[in-house]
């Protein structure tokens, strides 16, 4: 790419309000009226980084296969990076794809607090700049706190719709179930500084109750969104309340749930006396498969497939075609159980 092409790039992407990408296109200057269009590249193939965080994780691993298969389809160069937990890699990775002189950058940040920072790295080095599953605030390290039109473009899933749905299926358990509320508590378990987490799990609180007809104790646990994280802590929530005879366990993920579950079980209580709803399906399919009585009761199955190709068409689109990000992609999602998982059309890995 040249240099007067990659400039002209760049002041397409900064222009108006937002720092990189906002939904809307900005103005030309010379026509107030009508939009600017976003580069196109013409000549030569499109580079891009995926910098995912937790990259070991099922549904992240399904997120990066679905993102290679697209980029091979449209004949993208695509490097997928494996940021695991570390905030500082995702400045540094950035800075690599400005260094590489990659087109652009699509992002799952371990911590939502550098997204300014890796933000002004993509507006400096003229990249242009997508997230994927979490958001990022373009002037701000706290996304529930940003003005939508400062919030990065994202793909993923609706955080309010998925919520809605686990916390909807776990009342409608519970009211199958019989169980009186008194004796009964629900855990709800979520990385509490991670947007998407706190939305959907305020989401299933409401939608719960809805269901459900009824109150029912609500103890909020913090955890780190990983199984062993969320098995001590809930062990100790469980050891906390020993009046209780019934659990019901949601969270922002499959992780906290099949932690949680384990906790409680382990803790003497038989699976039918655990609700556990969980988000992804990739954790619960495990329990489900093998045939064991279980708490883990149905999950909301979130393709990552679905998600990566979704975010490198997006991308492509707007570096190839010029068509303008949208604010928000979302991917479908399906509530699964132990009777029909594997006619979902989902894998088990």
């Amino acid at each position: 790419m040249s240099w007067t092409h990659r400039r002209r790039w760049t002041s397409a992407i900064v222009c108006g309000a937002s720092l990189i990408l906002a939904a809307t296109a900005c103005s030309s200057g010379k026509d107030s009226g009508s939009p600017a269009s976003a580069p196109q590249h013409d000549t030569g193939s499109i580079s891009l980084v995926y910098a995912q965080k937790q990259g070991d994780q099922e549904y992240f691993i399904d997120e990066a296969d679905g993102a290679k298969a697209k980029a091979k389809a449209l004949g993208v160069d695509l490097k997928v990076v494996d940021l695991g937990n570390d905030a500082n890699k995702a400045v540094t990775e950035v800075q690599n794809a400005v260094n590489q002189k990659a087109n652009g950058v699509i992002a799952v940040v371990p911590d939502p607090s550098v997204g300014p920072q890796v933000v002004q790295l993509a507006k400096a080095g003229g990249l242009a700049f997508l997230t994927s599953d979490d958001q990022v605030c373009t002037n701000g390290p706290d996304p529930s706190k940003c003005g939508k039109e400062n919030l990065v473009p994202r793909v993923g899933f609706s955080g309010q719709q998925m919520g809605q749905q686990v916390g909807t299926s776990a009342g409608q358990l519970f009211k199958q179930a019989g169980w009186k509320p008194e004796d009964t508590a629900i855990v709800d378990a979520w990385q509490q500084d991670v947007t998407v987490c706190t939305d959907r799990v305020k989401a299933n609180e409401t939608a719960f109750k809805t269901a459900a007809g009824a109150d029912v104790k609500t103890i909020e646990v913090g955890t780190d969104n990983t199984p062993s994280d969320a098995q001590n802590k809930i062990s100790a929530t469980v050891a906390g309340n020993r009046s209780v005879k019934h659990w019901v366990v949601m969270g922002c993920n499959d992780e906290n749930v099949s932690g949680g579950v384990a906790a409680i079980q382990n803790a003497g209580f038989s699976a039918d006396n655990v609700i556990g709803v969980g988000l992804g399906a990739y954790l619960a399919c495990k329990e489900w498969r093998g045939g064991k009585p279980t708490g883990f009761k149905a999950a909301l199955w979130i393709n990552g497939q679905d998600v990566g190709s979704l975010a490198v068409q997006t991308m492509y689109d707007y570096l190839k075609n010029g068509k303008a990000m949208p604010a928000e992609v979302f991917a479908p999602t399906k509530m699964v159980d132990a009777s029909n998982w594997q006619q979902s059309g989902m894998t088990c890995s």
